[in-house]
């Protein structure tokens, strides 16, 4: 059985299952993730067999794990019954071995419905949630498409604050119209709400969004590259001062309050990703393994009861691949990342002359102890930064 003997925790910065429940009551206008709104009632057992079948595919392809982590994302969780996060719970503890301190989070949309369901949430496991607040003023949630209303989303985080020991929630940044002023106060009064952990997330236009479009239509105005750097200023000063720091460039926690599920994706750990188009990275056979599940939840059905699986690609990342993917993920953390461990991944030295101009720019830091890190005005121009250690 893979849960037999003492089962290694696959990697230093941990194992962690990734469950992706693909439907929502409504599609998000800036929302490029795998979901799928559907206008007849979803056959729940189904999926819930589904899950539990890929689940044991997952602990047979990989071995003996310990998984520190499990992480119900979406679409929208919380549209799930109480039965089938349990039901999921029970199989990744039975297929695998759960560390009996294990996070086991759940993202949820705070309607009074969905929070009324947290109890349950609950008792099948889930001790963390993650809510989708975005925002504070009703006539930005309407314009963000959300279904909520600020007053059922601070009702939900009071109810999330009574059931669970810890608990998460986001809001959307640099929006529409927004003025510096308003995020501020908006921020101030998100933190007197707050438990350990806020998730804050500068808007940006995904392709193939609605948004996109209404953009390249010119019907969206958005904040200029000037003023949005001042909401990110903004954004990184209010948390310092409220004791909770930036420890990735969008998420924020007072010390031990971090996604410990997140951390294993940006310190390049080992995960399994199952549901339709949940991705995962194993190491098999000494190979660092890069999977992705079929997107589509009909033909993801299909082929887990025809197969016992959704994959559609599996493939070993080059030294390359994995280097390139080990800065991409690690350098968004404050911590960075260790150069040994990269130099490991990836069959090469950084360059040296690359390093020295981006440190003399004041965009990263080298500790003594051979890190290298993003330093806090490189953040804002990260993508580039990276771009240019991996050149």
């Amino acid at each position: 059985m893979a849960n037999a003997g003492a089962p290694p925790r696959g990697s230093e910065a941990g194992f962690g299952v990734y469950v992706h429940w693909p439907f929502c009551l409504a599609k998000c206008p800036y929302c490029d993730f795998n979901s799928h709104v559907r206008h007849e009632a979803v056959d729940e057992a189904r999926h819930r067999d589904a899950l539990i079948r890929e689940i044991e595919h997952r602990a047979a392809l990989a071995g003996p794990r310990i998984v520190d982590s499990i992480f119900f994302g979406g679409g929208t969780p919380s549209l799930m019954s109480a039965r089938t996060v349990g039901a999921a719970i029970e199989a990744i503890a039975a297929s695998f071995s759960l560390a009996p301190d294990a996070e086991i989070t759940l993202e949820a949309n705070p309607t009074s419905v969905e929070a009324g369901r947290f109890r349950g949430f609950r008792a099948a496991g889930v001790n963390r949630v993650s809510i989708g607040v975005q925002a504070l003023h009703d006539a930005d949630l309407a314009a963000l498409g959300r279904r909520h209303s600020a007053a059922e989303a601070l009702e939900a985080l009071e109810i999330a604050r009574k059931n669970f020991e810890r608990f998460s929630f986001d809001l959307i940044y640099a929006r529409p119209g927004q003025a510096l002023a308003s995020w501020r106060a908006e921020l101030e009064r998100a933190l007197s709400h707050a438990g350990g952990h806020l998730s804050l997330y500068q808007l940006t236009i995904e392709p193939g969004t609605m948004f996109e479009r209404l953009r390249d239509a010119g019907r969206l105005e958005l904040p200029s590259p000037d003023l949005s750097r001042d909401f990110f200023d903004a954004t990184q000063e209010i948390m310092e001062k409220a004791g909770l720091p930036a420890y990735e460039v969008s998420n924020h926690a007072a010390p031990g309050e971090e996604s410990r599920h997140n951390l294993v994706y940006w310190r390049s750990g080992e995960w399994a990703g199952v549901g339709p188009g949940a991705h995962g990275r194993l190491i098999l056979a000494g190979a660092r393994r890069a999977q992705a599940v079929e997107r589509d939840p009909a033909v993801w059905l299909d082929l887990v009861e025809r197969d016992g699986h959704g994959l559609v690609e599996d493939v070993a990342l080059t030294r390359e691949e994995q280097g390139d993917e080990f800065l991409l993920m690690g350098l968004r953390l404050a911590e960075g990342v260790e150069i040994a461990r990269f130099e490991a991944a990836a069959g090469r030295s950084l360059d040296a002359r690359r390093v020295e101009t981006l440190r003399a720019e004041g965009m990263i830091e080298v500790t003594a102890q051979g890190r290298l890190k993003v330093a806090p005005q490189g953040f804002p121009l990260l993508d580039a930064v990276v771009a240019d250690l991996a050149a």
